[in-house]
């Protein structure tokens, strides 16, 4: 019996695919409010920012919300959020790139009455830091970054927010010590005769750690503001946080040698500074170059349990 042809056989067609539901579309909200916002939290995706200290995509976070006006809409269309926030960061990404997702997820969302959109996302950069004073060594500073920005009524607000670690020694304790060391020589020479140069140099290097100031890791917050609307606006991540440590003076190092570690003692002597100092100096660094923003200093206290803090903010500081 001869087998018929491919070509004999009769026509087949694939089975309809079936209609899945959408609720949010066919159902009203059983208790009608509008919600100020709806969204997704905690979204794991690569971002690389556009900026020089972004070599490549670093694991970030993000958070995306839409409001909600309409009260009988039953909820928004999550995929969506994702969809685009997905495609944003297939590449690197400007602050002109936030303004025009937050743009596009409202845009997605008018069958939800929506006009106002958000995003937060929490990332970090790596910059390459040279030791102080020996040729050839460095490390490597890891700096938390955050980004803040809103869309609604046609205008996007856009906050960089960056971390930068530095050491600070307190000027209260520096002078009690150096009060001690002062009492222990007068006790230690109290004939009141002349001593000779060489005899206080041996005194300073055998008894100058008879008393000694506390220093503490400090962290500085420092959050500016950018305009995503300017397509040639620029994150600015390194120039924000070279003010910010040539300010304090005394920015956390990599790897070091001892005369590196001397180096850093020398700025530290030389960088006596309370919270409020830390804080003052980083207004007058920043202040020019930046429209609005705020700096939250904190001193992780060696002395105290507790921590020292500071803030301040501005608005219209940058010529």
């Amino acid at each position: 019996m001869q087998r018929p042809s491919p070509h004999d056989l009769p026509a087949t067609t694939a089975p309809a695919q079936p209609v899945l539901p959408d609720v949010c579309a066919t159902e009203p909200a059983a208790l009608p409010a509008a919600l100020d916002w709806v969204g997704m939290e905690g979204i794991q995706m690569p971002l690389q920012l556009d900026d020089p200290l972004a070599a490549g995509p670093a694991p970030t976070t993000f958070d995306l919300w839409v409001d909600l006006p309409q009260a009988g809409t039953k909820g928004i269309h999550m995929s969506r959020l994702y969809g685009r926030l997905q495609a944003m960061t297939a590449a690197r990404v400007a602050p002109s790139d936030i303004a025009a997702l937050l743009a596009s997820v409202i845009d997605s969302h008018a069958d939800c009455g929506s006009t106002a959109a958000r995003l937060s996302c929490s990332t970090r950069v790596l910059r390459p830091v040279q030791a102080l004073v020996t040729p050839g060594l460095h490390g490597w500073a890891e700096h938390p970054v955050r980004l803040h920005a809103e869309h609604r009524g046609g205008q996007c607000s856009l906050w960089l927010c960056v971390e930068v670690v530095y050491a600070s020694t307190c000027p209260c304790s520096a002078a009690l010590s150096r009060q001690l060391i002062q009492a222990q020589f007068r006790r230690d020479h109290a004939a009141g005769q002349a001593v000779p140069v060489e005899e206080v140099a041996a005194w300073i290097g055998e008894h100058g750690s008879h008393a000694t100031p506390h220093s503490q890791r400090s962290v500085a917050t420092l959050q500016v503001a950018l305009d995503p609307g300017d397509a040639r606006a620029a994150w600015g991540i390194g120039d924000l946080v070279m003010r910010a440590e040539a300010a304090l003076g005394t920015p956390v190092q990599g790897p070091v040698k001892r005369a590196d570690e001397q180096a850093f003692a020398r700025r530290n002597g030389q960088n006596l500074m309370f919270v409020e100092d830390a804080a003052r100096r980083l207004l007058a660094a920043l202040r020019p170059w930046h429209a609005a923003g705020t700096i939250a200093v904190r001193h992780l206290e060696s002395l105290h349990p507790h921590d020292a803090v500071a803030r301040a903010s501005w608005h219209g500081g940058a010529g």
